[in-house]
C-alpha cells in the first residue's frame, strides 16, 4: 500500500517553486514506473511536465501540479517550508495544501488500484510544473502533446483543494473566466499652479475607475455568482507636488460568468475608455490579458460519480460550485469533461501552509472509490 502522507512529505521536500522542477516529477516518475505506469516527460521551455498511463481503453484521468508559490518571508515561518514537519496531526510545508497532498493522494490511489484490482481500462496522470506560474507550458503543453500522440482521457478529475472549511464540503464543476485590463491615460504635463496650461490625466482616471467599480456586470446565472470587477492598482509615480503628471496607469481584474466572454468584456471596457477619452480630452490606451474563459461541466454522470464517492467517504454531499479563482481545469475542459475535488484549502499560499494528515488518507480513499465505481 502506498502511504499518501509519506508521499506528500517526500514531495514537499522537493523545493519545486515555479518553474523549478525540484525533483518532484523525477520522484513521481520513479514511483509510478515501479507500479507499471508508462511515463513520459513532456517538458517545454523551462517547464517540466509528466504524463503517465496505465492500461488501454476507457480512460479516467487525473490532473494536478507539483509546482508551488514562493515561501515569502522565510523568517515568518515557524518551520522549514520544505521540511514536511509534523505537528499535532498536521503536516507543514509549502505546497502541503496546494497541491502536493492532492497529487500524492491520486497517485497513491492509482498505484494501489492498478496493483490490487487492475481495471478493464486505463488511468492517466497528467502532472505539471507550471500551474502557479504563467501556465503556458504546463497542462497546455501536456494536452498539446496528447493530441499529437493520440492520447486521450474520457473524463478528468483535477485534484485542487476545493473545500473551504470542511472535508467533502465542495466540488467544482466549472470556473469563472479571468482577465486583466491595463489602462494608460496620457494628458499633458504642467505646473500644478497653472492647471489650465496642462491636462491632468488623474481626474480622468479617477472617473474611469469609479465608473468601472460601480458598474453591475450581471446578477449571476444558473450556475455562477455575479461577475466581479476589482481595481487592483493605480500608478502615477509622481513624487513632485508641484508637477501635474503626463501619464497614469491602472489595472483592473475581472472574474466573469457565462453571461460574458473575454471578447465581449473587452468591447465594453474599450467603450468605457473611449467615453473617458472624449470627455476629458486625454489619450486612453487599453490592453487586456485573458487568463481563461468561464466554463462549466453540466451536472451529470461525472459530477454524480464524484459526489457519490465523497458522500460515502465523508458522510456529506458536496456542493457543486463554480466559485474561486482559475485552475488548469480551464484547459482540460477543451479535451474532456472535467470536475475538481480535493482537500480543505484554508492555508494555501500562506505562511506555515499545512494539511491535516488524516484528510490526505481520506482523500486517497475518495479517489480510490471514484476509480472503483468508474470501472465497475
Amino acid at each position: 500500500m502506498v502511504d499518501p502522507a509519506q508521499l506528500t512529505a517526500d514531495l514537499i521536500r522537493c523545493a519545486s517553486v515555479t518553474p523549478v522542477e525540484g525533483g518532484a516529477l523525477v520522484l513521481l516518475e520513479e514511483r509510478l514506473s515501479s507500479h507499471g505506469f508508462t511515463c513520459t516527460r513532456v517538458d517545454r521551455g523551462e517547464v517540466s511536465n509528466l504524463f503517465a498511463r496505465w492500461g488501454t481503453g476507457k480512460t479516467f484521468g487525473f490532473n494536478g501540479h507539483t509546482d508551488v508559490v514562493p515561501v515569502g518571508d522565510l523568517a515568518a515561518w515557524t518551520v522549514d517550508p520544505f521540511g514536511a514537519e509534523i505537528r499535532d496531526g498536521f503536516m507543514y510545508g509549502r505546497g502541503a495544501t496546494d497541491m502536493k497532498s492532492g497529487v500524492a493522494a491520486f497517485a497513491a490511489a492509482a498505484m494501489d488500484f492498478v496493483s490490487e484490482t487492475p481495471p478493464g481500462g486505463s488511468i492517466v496522470l497528467a502532472i505539471t510544473g507550471d500551474e502557479e506560474g504563467p501556465a503556458k507550458n504546463g497542462t497546455v503543453a501536456l494536452l498539446d502533446w496528447m493530441q499529437a500522440h493520440g492520447e486521450t482521457m474520457d473524463v478528468c478529475l483535477v485534484g485542487e483543494p476545493t473545500c473551504p472549511d470542511d472535508m467533502g464540503q465542495m466540488m467544482k464543476i466549472g470556473r469563472r473566466g479571468s482577465m486583466n485590463a491595463f489602462f494608460t491615460i496620457t494628458g499633458q504635463q504642467g505646473h500644478s499652479a497653472y492647471p489650465h496650461r496642462a491636462n491632468n490625466p488623474l481626474p480622468a482616471m479617477a472617473r474611469l475607475v469609479d465608473q468601472l467599480s460601480c458598474a453591475e456586470l450581471d446578477q449571476g446565472t444558473e450556475h455562477f455568482d455575479a461577475s466581479s470587477l476589482a481595481v487592483v492598482t493605480i500608478d502615477t509615480g509622481n513624487p513632485a507636488t508641484n508637477v501635474i503628471p503626463a501619464q497614469t496607469r491602472a489595472t483592473v481584474n475581472l472574474r466573469f460568468n457565462d453571461a460574458h466572454s473575454g471578447a465581449s468584456l473587452t468591447t465594453w471596457l474599450q467603450d468605457q475608455a473611449d467615453e473617458i477619452s472624449a470627455e476629458f480630452g486625454v489619450g486612453v490606451v487599453l490592453d487586456v490579458s485573458i487568463s481563461g474563459e468561464s466554463f462549466i461541466t453540466p451536472p451529470g454522470a461525472l459530477s454524480e460519480l464524484v459526489a457519490r464517492a465523497v458522500q460515502v467517504e465523508t458522510n456529506r454531499t458536496p456542493e457543486m460550485s463554480t466559485s474561486g479563482g482559475t485552475s488548469d481545469a480551464r484547459f482540460v475542459q477543451h479535451h474532456c469533461p472535467v470536475v475538481e475535488f480535493g482537500l480543505v484549502g484554508k492555508t494555501m499560499h500562506q505562511v506555515d501552509e499545512r494539511v491535516e494528515i488524516a484528510q490526505i488518507h481520506q482523500l486517497k480513499s475518495i479517489y480510490t472509490r471514484i476509480l472503483s465505481d468508474y470501472f465497475t
